[in-house]
């Protein structure tokens, strides 16, 4: 899903039915914001013309909103617009407009993590005490018990240890030209990791602080974030 993997762990004896709950509603994230789906509001906004405006479902609209607010935040680092730049659309209540023909959308950097978000929320009311959600690398927990935080090395292969989490989200990226994930600068090779209370804000702020080189960009205290380069 979200083209990658995506991992649940539940305390020994959930019901079945819980990890399904989880999985759902990762999968009608997947299915609003995937530009991959062709029903999703993302592919249809990249196949229309300009000048078109399209109602947004619940989640488009939220993520979004969180992409638009954290491009003013970071003038401009975090952009999930290609073609022609940040200027070609606009959220106006719920509705995306298209405001230039070549511009399409790109929420690989935010969704996946929103997604994590919504799966750990469907558990939290399915009223589970602990669980974790796992999807490629961006990583949420809840209650009591930790998970194990490791790295990947991207120079040699295999995993280090790097710490532990409870009661928030993880995330990492590595981002170069041959990586899956790129900045649009081109020719910077880094490898990011980010602790927040949600991991939509951990999965954005990754591309933040590669851009920036900055782990103390005054972003990640507004959002309650830590930051490492490794």
């Amino acid at each position: 899903m979200l083209g990658t993997l995506v991992e649940i762990n539940l305390p020994a004896g959930s019901e079945q039915a819980c990890f399904a709950l989880g999985f759902a509603a990762i999968a009608e994230v997947q299915a609003c914001l995937s530009r991959f789906d062709p029903g999703s509001d993302v592919a249809h906004f990249n196949a229309a013309a300009a000048g078109t405006h399209l109602r947004l479902r619940a989640h488009s609209l939220r993520v979004l909103r969180a992409a638009l607010a954290l491009q003013n935040a970071s003038l401009g680092l975090f952009d999930i617009s290609q073609g022609s730049g940040p200027l070609g659309w606009r959220v106006e209540q719920d509705r995306l407009l298209k405001l230039e023909h070549a511009v399409t959308l790109n929420l690989g950097g935010i969704a996946k993590g929103f997604a994590v978000d919504q799966g750990v929320k469907a558990l939290r009311q399915a009223g589970l005490a602990w669980a974790s959600v796992n999807a490629g690398g961006d990583l949420r927990v809840f209650g009591p018990q930790t998970v194990a935080l490791k790295l990947r090395q991207e120079q040699g292969g295999g995993v280090c240890d790097f710490g532990q989490l409870a009661d928030g989200a993880f995330a990492t990226s590595h981002f170069s030209d041959s990586s899956r994930s790129r900045l649009s600068g081109g020719g910077v090779t880094r490898h990011v990791s980010v602790a927040a209370p949600r991991c939509i804000w951990a999965d954005a702020l990754t591309k933040i602080v590669a851009a920036s080189g900055d782990t103390a960009h005054p972003l990640l205290a507004r959002l309650g974030a830590s930051a490492w380069l490794h």
